[in-house]
């Protein structure tokens, strides 16, 4: 859609190194826009001061817990729309609301909350500034149909001695 994306992980190298394109997309949408891939301290500061959206997709661990808080929202855009289709514990809620209220933030779309379900009176609820989702940002007419492949996959895989697709780091918390 010829948008510029900024991502954010954990540590720099790997295999999308500092930038990358999307190998499969055709060659006008590689032209058209790139993923800038970041890694450092000052990475998520930057990204939030950058971005119209943006998009919190990441696990929650003791390392992203909190991880939007009122730094990164007062560093944002202004004008950003914020969206959480991650876990309720990475978004400082309180800061949100104080982002919000402020008319720094244009917008939240929340699909998680820290506590879960939403209180009822909760400020998000009336809020104008915010669209609320039930915890359904994963569903799509596809999903059943990949996560059943992906067990599948896994138990062929498992029956042969092969490695497992996916499976949890105990060191990185997911």
């Amino acid at each position: 859609l010829g948008s510029r994306v900024l991502a954010l992980r954990r540590q720099n190298g790997g295999e999308l190194g500092p930038t990358r394109r999307p190998a499969a997309a055709p060659p006008a949408v590689q032209a058209a826009g790139r993923v800038d891939v970041r890694a450092g301290d000052h990475a998520l500061a930057d990204i939030a001061a950058e971005s119209d959206y943006l998009v919190v997709a990441a696990p929650e661990t003791r390392e992203t817990r909190g991880m939007i808080d009122g730094r990164i929202l007062s560093l944002a855009k202004p004008g950003a729309v914020l969206v959480n289709v991650a876990r309720g514990g990475l978004v400082d809620e309180d800061a949100l609301l104080g982002a919000l209220n402020s008319g720094r933030l244009r917008g939240a779309a929340l699909d998680v909350f820290r506590e879960e379900p939403l209180p009822p009176g909760h400020p998000f609820f009336s809020h104008p500034r915010v669209l609320l989702t039930p915890h359904v940002s994963a569903a799509t007419r596809s999903y059943w149909k990949r996560q059943t492949a992906l067990i599948v996959e896994n138990v062929q895989r498992f029956a042969r001695g092969d490695p497992l697709l996916n499976v949890v780091d105990p060191e990185a918390g997911y």
